[in-house]
């Protein structure tokens, strides 16, 4: 009895030394991330992902979503997993991250963010982490830095502040002078921003499904913004965005190796064709350039001014689409289109999103909910006529977002293209047979009534759910149609 008993401990003792085994060796299992590789984005089976989502950004306080309708639940998730939106950019605010001193992390509002991004992990939706800000605070009718950071400067401060609706409140001399100060590091404000993405950093390092850090929204360069708005301002390149970029970039790395860093062009560059001008940083090779879209006369048109016409944004698109593709090739990066849209006027976004399929550029659409939006220049931007009923979907813009696309290629892609009025897809790429995984499309739900047919050449094809898995039968190019029965 007593050698039973020994020999029955003893497979316990194994059984357990087994089971903590195996469970460390799942906890040292990378988590699922995204990485670069030249201009791409790659999984962890090494396809080349094409992002389409959406802006997730809660701009009021506590700058977190409720977990109600009003805000994001579950069935949002569902919502944009059964879409095909595999992306979100969802806003993570200095104001939220370190609301009462440099470097002091608000336990709560990592957890209340920490809720979503297990909501989004779970329907394996790739994350962008936004440091969202607009007009820098609420004293200037906007948001992002925290109280602790808004320090009024003088002499303006011997007066009431100006606020004046977004975008034009930047243009006031205080709101302008406040950046140059925090460029310039005055009180240790860039200091406190750098603090905050060590927080961030700390906290979702190990996140799954995080394709990286997006340091700051649209930074605005000061006093300087009327170069930056005719010539781009490459000085305030060389003399303040680039190394304010480069320091927080250094932060993270001492805590994350491994994750995206996306660094945003100055402001105008997204409803401007003007020149960008980020530099490599040497022996960095995770960099992401986080860039925006917004067509001239769709703007025009949101302030009710006269001249607007939507069909000169396809030329503007292909300028803005071929310019992130330099500028990325130049600092050593990945291109993504991380906001665009922001609008009703369906045939400007039928016109980006068909211009970057044909630049095959993954992107973040402005935005999945309006959520009583404090800074935006247009009040028509999310997809719902109430937020919180998803039944009044804007049905009609959905359609010109819910796209048929490849989510995930098994080598390079080489063009790519969907006729939104006839559900018509095609796709070509160049198969990369150590690849083991398929290349995967997502088929819309919206656009076939009737089903639809595939065909391939140079490949067989198979079909799961709402997807279409392509695995290449020999080395030559890989080309897939899908067309409506």
């Amino acid at each position: 009895m007593r050698r039973a008993l020994t020999a029955l401990l003893a497979l316990l003792v194994t059984a357990g030394v087994m089971t903590v085994t195996a469970g460390s060796a799942d906890a040292a299992k990378p988590p699922p991330q995204l990485r670069r590789e030249g201009r791409w984005l790659v999984d962890p089976q090494g396809r080349v992902v094409i992002v389409h989502g959406l802006n997730l950004v809660w701009k009021r306080p506590p700058y977190s979503p409720p977990n109600d309708a009003s805000g994001f639940t579950r069935r949002d998730a569902d919502w944009l997993r059964r879409h095909g939106f595999n992306a979100a950019r969802v806003g993570t605010l200095w104001a939220g991250l370190t609301p009462t001193a440099p470097g002091r992390a608000d336990p709560a509002y990592l957890r209340r963010t920490q809720r979503v991004l297990d909501l989004l992990a779970k329907r394996r939706i790739w994350v962008q982490l936004d440091m969202h800000q607009d007009q820098w605070h609420e004293t200037y009718g906007g948001e992002g830095a925290p109280a602790w950071a808004m320090r009024r400067p003088v002499p303006y401060n011997l007066l009431p502040p100006i606020v004046a609706p977004f975008p034009l409140g930047y243009w006031t001399p205080e709101v302008s002078t406040v950046f140059d100060r925090f460029w310039a590091n005055k009180d240790g404000l860039l200091d406190g921003w750098v603090a905050a993405w060590r927080v961030a950093a700390r906290t979702w390092r190990k996140q799954p499904y995080l394709m990286g850090y997006d340091l700051l929204n649209e930074p605005w360069m000061g006093m300087e913004w009327a170069g930056c708005l005719t010539g781009g301002c490459p000085g305030s390149y060389r003399r303040e965005l680039q190394p304010a970029m480069e320091k927080a970039l250094a932060a993270i790395r001492a805590i994350d190796r491994r994750n995206l860093v996306w660094w945003e062009p100055q402001q105008f560059a997204g409803g401007q064709r003007v020149g960008t001008f980020y530099e490599k940083v040497p022996g960095e090779s995770q960099l992401g350039f986080s860039w925006h879209s917004y067509c001239p006369d769709v703007f025009l048109e949101s302030q009710g001014l006269p001249g607007g016409n939507a069909e000169n944004c396809r030329a503007f698109a292909h300028d803005r689409q071929e310019h992130a593709l330099e500028q990325s090739e130049r600092m050593g990066a990945v291109p993504m289109m991380s906001e665009w849209g922001a609008t009703d006027n369906l045939r400007a976004i039928e016109i980006d999103a068909e211009v970057a399929d044909e630049h095959l550029m993954g992107w973040t659409h402005w935005a999945y909910k309006f959520w009583n939006d404090p800074t935006t220049a247009d009040d028509k931007q999310g997809l719902f006529h109430d937020d919180r009923d998803l039944r009044t979907v804007k049905k009609d813009k959905v359609r010109l977002l819910v796209r048929t696309y490849a989510q995930a290629v098994a080598g390079i892609p080489t063009a790519m293209r969907f006729d939104a009025r006839t559900g018509a897809f095609s796709l070509a790429y160049r198969p990369q047979r150590r690849i083991r995984a398929p290349t995967r499309i997502f088929v819309s739900p919206l656009h076939y009534p009737r089903g639809f047919r595939v065909s391939a050449t140079h490949a067989r094809t198979k079909r799961q759910g709402r997807f279409v898995l392509v695995r290449a039968t020999s080395r030559r190019p890989v080309t897939v149609r899908i067309v409506a029965r």
